[in-house]
């Protein structure tokens, strides 16, 4: 546990540092947010350094490289993951800033390059033999062999899309990925882990420094970059250690701002009326006049609470 700490401090020494250090490194280069017009209490925010993620994401993987007590394989895949998804994030960014607009890679090439790391990620997973699932809130696993394939890809598409939709406003995206990395950190480690665990708390330090700039009003915005790279490493260390299901438990808030998207999009289409006032959910609260800190630390602590159920049957 001493070392887990180490890893935590020294993640966010470290992004403390990078986002520093970055920040006006991006406002001289000019990699400002397009801001998206219908959002109009998000006006005043045009212009912002976006790209964060790239920060917090260097930080948290020297840190986990570096001091990491065990380096096995879903250690380093769950690197070069993560970090696959950020190079797509970063190229999707760039594009943004180039076309002066909210509008990078097109849909398809996003889903094509999501799909292709799940189903290799999720092979390999089959192929090493990682394919016990663990049933929340109990110690019973099953071992559901090439069942697992399936199960890996959907839960690398959804988790992605999901983090990738939460990330809309100033803390939100950050402060629930910080307690999920950090109960899914506890409980791996809780069930035996040692390299996953290192890499969720270095994920979770570099998080808590990240959100220093990037509470209401963010200096920086982790776009892209950093939502699809949170996203492959929250699939990565939940299907490599067999705690896919708890994905949709302790990441409760990512599944909200997904399905009231699908909601929203198949509701309108068939009526012609929305359900929500704008969706994802985080807008419609908004909308209904909520701060975007209350509703940032209203999700956090709701992913802090669903993480801390998780852990009972180990109590």
């Amino acid at each position: 546990m001493r070392l887990f700490l180490f890893c935590f401090l020294l993640s966010f020494l470290l992004s403390f540092v990078l986002c520093a250090v970055l920040i006006p490194t991006l406002k001289k280069l000019h990699a400002g947010q397009n801001i998206l017009q219908y959002v109009k209490e998000h006006k005043d925010k045009g212009g912002t350094p976006t790209m964060g993620g790239l920060a917090f994401i260097a930080a948290a993987s020297v840190s986990a490289a570096v001091f990491c007590p065990q380096r096995d394989k879903p250690f380093f895949v769950s690197l070069a993951v993560g970090l696959s998804y950020l190079l797509v994030g970063f190229l999707d960014d760039l594009l943004k800033k180039k076309r002066g607009k909210n509008l990078g890679l097109y849909p398809y090439q996003k889903i094509l390059f999501q799909l292709a790391v799940a189903v290799i990620a999720s092979v390999w997973c089959c192929l090493e033999g990682l394919t016990v699932l663990r049933i929340p809130y109990t110690k019973l696993s099953f071992d559901i062999g090439w069942g697992m394939l399936p199960l890996g890809v959907f839960l690398f598409l959804a988790t992605v899309n999901a983090v990738n939709l939460t990330d809309g406003l100033d803390g939100l995206a950050a402060s629930s990925c910080a307690f999920f990395f950090l109960a899914m950190g506890v409980l791996i480690a809780l069930q035996g882990g040692r390299s996953l665990p290192a890499l969720s708390y270095c994920l979770t330090g570099a998080l808590c420094a990240y959100l220093v700039f990037n509470t209401s009003r963010a200096s920086v915005f982790m776009g892209d970059t950093g939502s699809l790279s949170l996203g492959g490493f929250a699939a990565c260390i939940s299907l490599f250690s067999g705690n896919a299901l708890t994905v949709a438990i302790v990441g409760f808030v990512f599944v909200l701002s997904s399905i009231s998207v699908i909601v929203q999009v198949i509701y309108y289409k068939k009526t012609g009326r929305r359900v929500f006032l704008m969706a994802p959910l985080h807008h419609h609260f908004q909308q209904k006049g909520y701060s975007e800190a209350k509703i940032s630390y209203a999700y956090a602590i709701l992913t802090a609470i669903l993480g801390a159920t998780v852990l009972i049957p180990f109590a």
